[in-house]
């Protein structure tokens, strides 16, 4: 059983002991905690938006939150199964002073999680995050009295809000996508990608075809979109003679997409073609994370703006992205934040200006994948042991390729400029894993780059 207290939320495996996992005596402690935060910065009656992905915990999970929170006297407005980008967009329309998404994002089945917003509908930051989690180990949450419990009003209408806002948002073109007459296959793996993606296709005048659509929440393969998981997706889109394929993580903040001829476009691409399109409109600033490709970097200087990197992280990225000014940004996890949008990974926006820059380009998928620079990224994890020294790891890394250019803010990073590669060594935020991620021009020498550093952490 596992518990991880990070920024990016609480989350843990379900059922066990209390404190091991998130059991629902953990869901009460650490929701009164956030209650409590919030009630720090205002005394008044507090307003906080709560959605949920498909994962099988979810219905058990939202009534103990949104009764808990009701309990600490605060106006509760429940949406029902929406992705993550949904309920932030939904704190910013309420005017709400924050949300809470349960999900787990790209984890099994098994796990789920407190993903905590502040009043602008973006992830705490470290100083917050630790600031809650004080109070939930203080323990001193008072409950409200029956007078002065909190309200629950559910609000169903926003998935439709926020297609609408894709619609409207002035880089997508609406008849240029329809005219285009795409046909896509859709892999939504049974969480609520399967509501609201065909849904925005629909809108968007193209030929969806559904595959792992019904929200179910029992994934129908592994959540997390990356190729190994794809291979479903990549054969129906060639059964199919589609144009694309698209895949969404369980809460629907993470892009991959596949191309006619089955191809990988691979999830570290989404971001690289959405700046690309965005660029030419708009130039500027872009920035991703550490555990990035470095074709963003490429693509960004090629039209004139500049490249920045943030520590992994969505808040992270987002502090990054405010402080250059950034037009676009996110993380090659697929995860696209458009600033204007709003401040927030969102696979809906990343779809409407994909297809739009596809509509422009008039070419195959395929082709707009081989016009980028061409990068491999191996992407491995190790499993923690509980006496696993991490600082030690990274230290022996940082002194093995002292010569190189290292950047320690988030784990070890290491770049070897002339070859064009990189590795990076951290610790996970949502597992108890250490992620080795290796870029290179080829793929036989990023896989021979991310080995030689992980035979050299034993």
């Amino acid at each position: 059983m596992t518990l991880i207290k990070s920024i990016s939320g609480i989350r843990g495996t379900i059922g066990g002991q209390a404190g091991e996992a998130l059991t629902p005596v953990d869901l009460v402690k650490f929701t009164a905690a956030y209650a409590g935060w919030l009630r720090q910065r205002k005394q008044s009656k507090n307003k906080v938006v709560v959605g949920r992905d498909a994962r099988i915990s979810g219905e058990m999970a939202q009534r103990i939150v949104c009764g808990t929170l009701m309990g600490c006297g605060v106006e509760v407005v429940y949406l029902g199964l929406v992705t993550t980008p949904t309920v932030e967009l939904a704190v910013i329309y309420e005017h709400a002073d924050g949300g809470i998404i349960l999900t787990a994002s790209h984890n099994p089945e098994e796990w789920n999680a407190l993903k905590l917003l502040n009043s602008q509908g973006e992830f705490l930051n470290a100083a917050d995050g630790d600031a809650l989690l004080q109070l939930a180990e203080q323990h001193t949450c008072t409950f409200a009295e029956t007078d002065a419990l909190g309200t629950l009003a559910e609000n169903n209408t926003y998935t439709d809000r926020h297609v609408e806002a894709v619609l409207n948002y002035p880089l997508v073109d609406v008849e240029a996508i329809y005219r285009a007459g795409f046909k896509v296959v859709v892999d939504a793996v049974n969480s609520v990608g399967g509501i609201v993606i065909p849904k925005l296709l629909a809108a968007l005048g193209v030929d969806t075809v559904p595959l792992f659509c019904e929200p179910t929440g029992r994934f129908a393969h592994a959540p997390e979109p990356l190729p190994q998981n794809l291979t479903g997706l990549a054969k129906s889109v060639v059964a199919e003679k589609a144009q694309l394929g698209i895949a969404v993580d369980p809460d629907v903040d993470r892009l991959a997409l596949v191309c006619e001829d089955g191809t990988m476009f691979g999830e570290e691409y989404t971001l690289v073609a959405v700046a690309d399109y965005i660029l030419s409109h708009r130039p500027g600033n872009t920035v991703s994370n550490l555990s990035s490709s470095r074709a963003l970097r490429d693509v960004t200087e090629a039209r004139g703006g500049c490249y920045f990197a943030s520590a992994v992280g969505e808040v992270n990225v987002v502090a990054e992205m405010k402080r250059v000014q950034a037009v676009v940004g996110g993380e090659g996890n697929g995860g696209v934040i458009v600033p204007d949008f709003h401040y927030g990974r969102d696979a809906l926006i990343g779809v409407g200006l994909f297809l739009s820059h596809l509509a422009h380009k008039k070419i195959a998928c395929s082709q707009l994948r081989g016009s980028y620079p061409v990068y491999f990224t191996s992407k491995n994890k190790v499993e923690l042991t509980p006496d696993a020294n991490i600082d030690a790891i990274l230290e022996k890394m940082k002194k093995r390729y002292s010569s190189q250019r290292i950047t320690g803010s988030d784990g070890v990073r290491i770049d070897f400029d002339n070859e064009k590669k990189w590795v990076h060594l951290r610790k996970s935020n949502t597992e108890p894993i250490i992620r080795i991620y290796a870029e290179a021009p080829t793929e036989a020498l990023a896989t021979a780059l991310a080995m030689e550093v992980m035979n050299g952490m034993t």
